[in-house]
């Protein structure tokens, strides 16, 4: 749902983070392994659901609570490798043209995204059922799968010299809407929980709108800032889709409350009130005060602001970030590529601080959380699941899995075998036997 796609972050042998899709899980990969957390207890501690040794990963996305994660080495960045991790059992895995930037997952499809090309596959068997080529040029990957199957949208960069979304709808296969969401390139686009809504952030940053994914109409327009413009590299909604969380290459991280109910009142407020002192004169003072106002002064007027923030220590750090309710209490998760987890409170009232609960290291061997007060709690953390040693890596990357694009192979060629459906839907389905060997088609 949430990951790091740039580059330089893992050139620097930085910590790879991700959520999953309903932030129940927190997958972070090091040098050399990754692991896999739950959430459940994060106020407190930090529990390991399982870790091994592996190759320096790129790309790690897990499927909801299922056993089933999707994986992309820098070793061979051109193939996809579906492991049941619980099993540590390889499914199977593709190979691409070329370098695969981004790998999305929900329950009816996994999506991966080339430069050029996004490769649709039914989640079930993993058979490639759609494939959108000549797509404007994506060199970070861009793009954005709905974590809901009722709506079941896929979203991407329809230009490189403006903020263009296309919507594509990923079980009928065909183009939804195109929404010009802004003047400069896209940044950063992301989905409600009911897939209903898209969230998107330009080059600029200082701007972030709220679509409707069905019709394209404009819901939420909210100000990052004035001051400058950053590059936004997280944006996500909360779980309860009440709010709207970004993060920058700056120090501060915003939170945006999304209020549907007073926007409803409004309009309904526009043609049912006849109050003189009331709404009805208010907006047409607004009215008369905007129309001999340039356009950029009038739309600042009319933009949300951040209804809570956080500073962090230090600026130019990639952080994803996560809002979601924890044992009945709602938290903003922070997760970054210096190995940091921070869980803050949210306030109930508008302006207030959020207060860091707990810190968790994510970079220790015998790691541990620190708390505000500096008190120690054990946690472990650890390396990469149901992928082969890396020998058996190897042999599959220069034998039987299709290429780095000089192959007889086509783009999205797979290996793992007749039963490698049926070992996919059961890590899908839960946590049924995977391997590739026992199971039957």
């Amino acid at each position: 749902m949430m990951s790091l796609l740039g580059r330089p972050d893992v050139d620097a042998g930085e910590v790879f983070v991700n959520f999953n899709q309903n932030i129940t899980s927190l997958a972070v990969a090091t040098s050399g392994s990754y692991s896999l957390y739950s959430l459940g207890s994060v106020d407190s501690t930090l529990d390991k659901i399982y870790n091994t040794k592996c190759d320096d990963l790129f790309l790690i996305e897990r499927l909801f609570e299922s056993s089933l994660v999707a994986i992309v080495s820098q070793r061979a960045p051109r193939k996809l490798k579906v492991c049941h991790f619980k099993k540590q059992s390889e499914i199977c895995n593709y190979s691409y043209s070329n370098t695969i930037l981004a790998v999305k997952l929900n329950r009816e499809r996994l999506i991966v995204c080339l430069e050029e090309s996004l490769y649709i596959h039914n989640i079930q068997d993993m058979k490639v059922v759609h494939t959108i080529r000549d797509t404007p040029c994506n060199q970070l990957g861009l793009c954005a799968l709905s974590s809901s199957s009722e709506h079941c949208y896929l979203a991407y960069p329809g230009s490189v010299t403006a903020g263009e979304v296309q919507i594509f709808d990923a079980i009928n296969l065909h183009a939804k809407t195109m929404i010009p969401a802004h003047d400069t390139p896209l940044a950063a686009i992301a989905f409600s929980p009911s897939g209903t809504e898209i969230a998107t952030a330009s080059e600029r940053g200082t701007v972030i709108r709220v679509f409707s994914s069905q019709d394209g109409s404009r819901l939420f327009e909210l100000r990052r800032g004035l001051k400058r413009c950053v590059s936004i590299v997280s944006l996500s909604f909360s779980t309860c889709a009440e709010y709207l969380v970004s993060s920058s290459n700056t120090e501060t991280v915003h939170i945006f409350r999304l209020d549907r109910s007073a926007a409803e009142n409004n309009d309904h407020g526009k043609q049912s009130s006849d109050d003189w002192m009331g709404y009805s004169f208010f907006r047409f003072l607004s009215k008369t005060v905007t129309s001999y106002l340039p356009t950029q002064v009038t739309d600042v007027f009319s933009q949300g602001r951040a209804f809570a923030s956080v500073t962090l220590p230090e600026a130019g750090v990639r952080r994803m970030c996560a809002i979601t309710t924890i044992q009945k209490q709602l938290r903003l998760l922070i997760a970054s590529q210096d190995g940091y987890l921070y869980v803050y409170s949210i306030p109930s009232i508008e302006g207030a601080e959020c207060q860091l609960i707990k810190r968790h290291d994510l970079r220790l061997d015998d790691s541990y959380a620190m708390d505000v007060k500096g008190l120690n709690s054990n946690v472990s953390i650890g390396g990469a699941a149901g992928v082969p040693s890396a020998a058996a890596a190897a042999a599959a990357a220069s034998g039987g899995a299709g290429g780095d694009g000089k192959s007889t192979e086509k783009p999205g060629s797979s290996t793992g075998g007749g039963n490698a459906g049926a070992s996919y839907a059961s890590a899908v389905k839960g946590d049924e036997p995977a391997g590739g060997a026992s199971s039957s088609t």
